[in-house]
């Protein structure tokens, strides 16, 4: 990636530049994963555990798994509005790549 920023004429620290907007992008979106299982999480606490059928504790860890899957799945599937918010808040502090030189 870097070979092709270099034949692009794209100065090192713009690639860095880049790379810390893609890191963050990637942050965000699991962060959203995380309050997304949570929110699974209390929506399973609010159901009822007595019933017809009961959970043993293997399904409760297999229960767990699966939304921690679901939630990864979904944030990286939706671009939602808050993965964005904290997007645009958290880059305001990135350092803005360097135009071209060269470059109007």
């Amino acid at each position: 990636m870097t070979d092709v920023r270099k034949a692009a004429g794209l100065p090192p620290h713009a690639s860095e530049a880049a790379d810390a907007r893609t890191r963050l992008k990637k942050a965000a979106r699991d962060l959203e994963a995380v309050f997304v299982n949570e929110l699974f999480k209390a929506m399973r606490a609010t159901a009822p555990s007595q019933g017809i059928l009961t959970q043993d504790s293997g399904q409760e860890v297999f229960t767990g798994m699966l939304d921690e899957h679901l939630s990864q799945i979904e944030a990286e599937r939706a671009d939602s509005t808050l993965s964005r918010a904290l997007y645009r808040q958290l880059s305001r502090r990135l350092p803005d790549p360097e135009p071209v030189q060269g470059a109007p």
